[in-house]
């Protein structure tokens, strides 16, 4: 599902840099130590969201539910027992729900992770095209029945919906003219929009766990990992800041005619310049994606040391199948290209585009690894691997 928001909504920066042959089976990964300190949940990095926090009950701004965006959202948000206590006029929120959440539905792959580290699974009762979820506990559910496959994002079962009556689903859009999303609203069935996908730093996705802390009143929980994550990402960083040499890196590859690469002010740049690694194209302008010609990336990325992300390929067989110019690169000849398109959940779906915007510092420990394997030596790659 993820995969499918940024081809829609991004263009192919994210999914082409960080955005084989063989299907592995997901990781088990365990969050950072948690931190125990927890006074009011903030938010720090998140560029998208904030939390405005009442006597009774917390208010949930989303204010990029997509680019550009000219329309924000206010949730009213508090425990199922406060909601009698508090009035309001009506028309002021744009949703009102209860929690702790029982039952609910997502439509990203990127909300399964919050969910799983927060103990919020069994909440969730469905999902469309389930097939692209790589979490190993979310598909023993999905075995078992307890999540129910609802079509696809764009256009969910709405008669399983409404069968359902999920107390909220949690959506996203590319703008606000869902037509499913008006008429499950219609129905009294609150629709909370997540604009994770829209942040453009590592860790400010990352912090959206913060959200659905909110919603399963779990906000000490979600504190606390998102501290640890945090913390553990600038530890990493300060690592590859010691480096003496920073690599030069080329990304993303051609698709049709077109190289599209990240631009400079994107997250995969972000990742980049984390990990002291000269990223050829950081200096360029856009949170999205560049669209370039095959001369012109040739022209300035030939010489690179490392190749991160080349799309979808996971081998070098399959490169140079696709375009032979591919081999006038050094990072190919030297066996220096790296991709997350071997690292795949059991049915197919990459793990990378799952968990990789909530576990940042494992993408960060990844690309430190390759560029300055000194600074972390026993590190074992999550999902980048070699090109086979």
């Amino acid at each position: 599902m993820i995969m499918k928001k940024f081809f829609l909504l991004c263009g192919f920066a994210a999914l082409l840099l960080l955005t084989s042959c063989v299907e592995r089976r997901p990781k088990e990964v365990e969050n950072p130590n948690p931190v125990e300190a927890f006074n009011e949940l903030q938010i720090q990095h998140g560029k998208s969201f904030h939390l405005e926090t009442q006597e009774n009950y917390t208010i949930l701004h989303v204010t990029q539910p997509w680019p550009n965006a000219t329309k924000s959202f206010k949730y009213l948000v508090a425990p199922k027992e406060n909601l009698a206590k508090i009035t309001f006029p009506t028309g002021t929120y744009d949703a009102v729900i209860g929690t702790p959440i029982t039952s609910l539905i997502v439509t990203s792959t990127t909300h399964i992770p919050a969910l799983e580290s927060l103990g919020g699974l069994d909440a969730l009762v469905g999902f469309p095209d389930t097939q692209y979820i790589s979490s190993m506990p979310a598909r023993k559910l999905i075995s078992e029945g307890k999540i129910k496959e609802l079509g696809s994002n764009e256009n969910l079962n709405t008669e399983m919906v409404l069968e359902m009556q999920p107390e909220v689903i949690i959506g996203f859009g590319i703008n606000d003219q869902n037509n499913s999303y008006s008429l499950f609203q219609k129905a009294n069935i609150p629709v909370v929009y997540n604009g994770d996908w829209t942040e453009q730093t590592p860790l400010g996705k990352a912090e959206w766990i913060k959200f659905f802390g909110i919603l399963l009143n779990k906000e000490k929980e979600a504190d606390s990992i998102f501290k640890g994550i945090a913390q553990e990402y600038q530890r990493v960083k300060s690592l590859a800041a010691k480096a003496k040499t920073a690599p030069t890196v080329l990304g993303g590859a051609l698709y049709k005619d077109v190289w599209y690469l990240p631009a400079g002010n994107s997250w995969a740049a972000q990742f980049m310049r984390d990990a002291n690694a000269n990223y050829l194209y950081a200096d360029s302008n856009g949170t999205g994606s560049l669209s370039l010609s095959l001369e012109s990336v040739l022209e300035k990325g030939q010489d690179a040391d490392f190749w991160i992300g080349p799309s979808r390929f996971t081998t070098y067989q399959e490169m140079e199948s696709s375009n032979s110019h591919y081999q006038q690169f050094k990072a190919y000849n030297n066996k220096k290209v790296y991709t997350f398109a071997g690292t795949k959940g059991p049915t197919g779906g990459l793990l990378y585009y799952e968990l990789a915007p909530q576990r940042p510092d494992l993408v960060l420990k990844d690309l430190v690894h390759i560029f300055h394997p000194e600074a972390l030596p026993e590190h074992s790659p999550y999902f980048f691997t070699p090109l086979q």
